[in-house]
């Protein structure tokens, strides 16, 4: 599901680095701005078919009564951040193009790891959620993903890059 749209992510940071060693930092902006906004599409419509086909993807692999109502429930919320998932992975894999690996670490380790983790185990316990909190928290982490990557991208400090 996810796989095809890395390449996307890829291809962005690449783009980044040729353009960026072109001296041409606005091109190098536009390119990853398209990628960002096909992966959008493409995840968004894999999202769109997951929600609608949740319960017969789930029965393709298990017709276990106490697992489809889960993994259906699973498939819907985590599908629902698809969106912001594909702008986050074009856009941290930008900036790691421009030669800033720290700041893809960084984001990735506050939103997966210090955010959702923690917010997961609070919505599964502090809520009536139960499992579907740990599941809005997967949804949530991929939002949060998305607009730190926005926010940092549109600063510009990647395109002062030595690649």
């Amino acid at each position: 599901m996810v796989l095809p749209e890395q390449a996307d992510a890829i291809a962005a940071a690449t783009l980044v680095g040729q353009n960026l060693g072109a001296k041409k930092p606005e091109r190098a902006e536009q390119a990853v701005w398209l990628a960002a906004r096909y992966n959008m599409w493409v995840l968004g419509g894999i999202g769109l078919l997951f929600v609608a086909f949740a319960g017969p993807i789930i029965r393709f692999f298990t017709d276990d009564p106490a697992i489809v109502p889960w993994g259906t429930a699973c498939l819907r919320i985590v599908s629902l951040g698809f969106v912001f998932y594909a702008y986050g992975m074009v856009l941290t894999s930008a900036i790691n193009g421009a030669g800033d690996t720290w700041t893809p670490t960084l984001l990735n380790a506050v939103c997966f790891w210090l955010w959702e983790v923690p917010l997961a185990w609070a919505l599964s316990r502090s809520t009536d959620l139960g499992p579907r909190g740990v599941f809005a928290a997967i949804t949530v982490a991929f939002s949060t993903l998305a607009l730190a990557s926005a926010w940092i991208f549109r600063r510009g400090k990647w395109k002062a890059q030595t690649v």
